[in-house]
């Protein structure tokens, strides 16, 4: 069986109670995980541990707080009380090497289905959004990360030009797989907004979430995303959101990929381990 999962978020218990209802066995199946793995939640040592002990039974797309990990190990950023463990941990080197190790963009077209943490920008079709994830991908995964990672803070870039500089290039790139949610209708993003779509956003400010864009790239393949706790469940013909805001004392979503009907199955979440 192949599942994927929404965001986690360090929440281990709800992701135990999960894999347990979906009857997972890392020796048979499959899980496609939408990033987010750890960072408010209070069990985000555990949930990284577990993790990697079935890490060749995963897929996994990291998200924006898997990145604000990354670079409070690198003390780029400030580490925080959630995730203070993992900085203390004796296997700290080799679980941030391994989150290195992830991807943006994950692809499966037997399936039928792509995977990133925020979705695919509008502006990309999936062969530029395959060759975009690649491009930060190598970037992240080189010796020189650290550089490469503090230059992507810093000014926001809300639309992709093959004239603007390598760095702004890249800087679209991952905020637009890890931060995006709203758009114009031109494309270009919007990244303030965090909560649900609403009449007043889309007539008063002309936004709409990035899979509506009248501008957007066809893809064939159906688009996984996590990253907007305030959608929630969201599922249609050609994208589904999975973030149910485990870690906000909501739920926590697994949709199955394999079987043809997309089976849901979730369980309820609260902020203890």
């Amino acid at each position: 069986m192949v599942w994927a999962i929404g965001d986690i978020q360090g929440c281990y218990g709800p992701l135990r109670r999960l894999l347990e209802k979906i009857d997972f066995d890392p020796a048979r199946d499959r899980l496609w995980l939408a990033g987010d793995l750890v960072n408010r939640g209070e069990g985000s040592l555990e949930t990284l541990e577990y993790l990697y002990s079935i890490r060749k039974s995963l897929s996994v797309v990291l998200g924006n707080h898997d990145i604000a990990l990354i670079a409070a190990y690198l003390m780029i950023k400030k580490s925080n009380p959630s995730i203070d463990p993992i900085m203390h941990s004796p296997h700290a080197k080799k679980l941030i090497r391994w989150l290195r190790e992830q991807k943006f963009l994950h692809i499966d077209r037997d399936l039928g289905y792509c995977m990133s943490h925020a979705g695919i920008s509008p502006q990309f079709d999936l062969k530029k959004a395959q060759k975009a994830a690649r491009t930060i991908e190598k970037s992240l995964q080189s010796e020189h990360y650290g550089s490469w990672l503090k230059s992507m803070f810093g000014r926001e870039i809300d639309h992709y030009d093959e004239k603007m500089s390598d760095v702004e290039k890249q800087r679209y790139i991952l905020s637009s797989f890890i931060r995006m949610r709203f758009c114009y209708d031109d494309g270009r993003l919007e990244f303030k907004q965090k909560g649900a779509p609403n009449s007043q956003l889309i007539e008063q400010r002309g936004l709409k979430p990035w899979f509506a864009s009248p501008a957007r790239k066809k893809i064939v393949l159906k688009i996984l995303f996590g990253h907007w706790s305030t959608l929630g469940l969201y599922n249609d013909s050609k994208v589904c959101c999975l973030d149910t805001g485990c870690v906000w004392g909501g739920k926590l979503t697994a949709m199955r990929l394999d079987s043809g009907d997309e089976e849901i199955v979730q369980v309820d979440c609260s902020r203890k381990k």
